[in-house]
């Protein structure tokens, strides 16, 4: 069995960014920003992750209506990686968490 499934709450890093697909379909994009939190030596450490979301359709709409940078959010989705070459020809990667449901 496999699993593919993300749960992430925290902070926008961003507005969310809204294109049009080929298709018509709407895209929003944003970053966001959790916290890992925990105790070394009787220090408290953090740690932040920053997060790229991808939301698709209704969600994107949703998403660029509601959601702004500095907001918390929840946000389940899928990771997916993808690649491409920039313009100098350098192969780049980028791990994105593409969102089936934003609160």
């Amino acid at each position: 069995m496999n699993l593919n499934k993300v749960f992430l709450i925290g902070n926008l890093t961003r507005d969310p960014e809204t294109r049009t697909l080929p298709s018509g379909q709407p895209v929003a994009s944003f970053g966001l920003a959790t916290n890992r939190n925990w105790t070394k030596d009787g220090q408290k450490q953090t740690q932040a992750e920053f997060h790229n979301i991808v939301a698709f359709g209704r969600l994107a709409e949703i998403a660029s209506q509601y959601l702004s940078r500095g907001k918390m959010a929840y946000v389940e989705g899928r990771l997916q990686t993808r690649s491409w070459q920039d313009k100098d020809g350098n192969k780049r990667n980028r791990t994105e968490v593409i969102a089936e449901r934003v609160q």
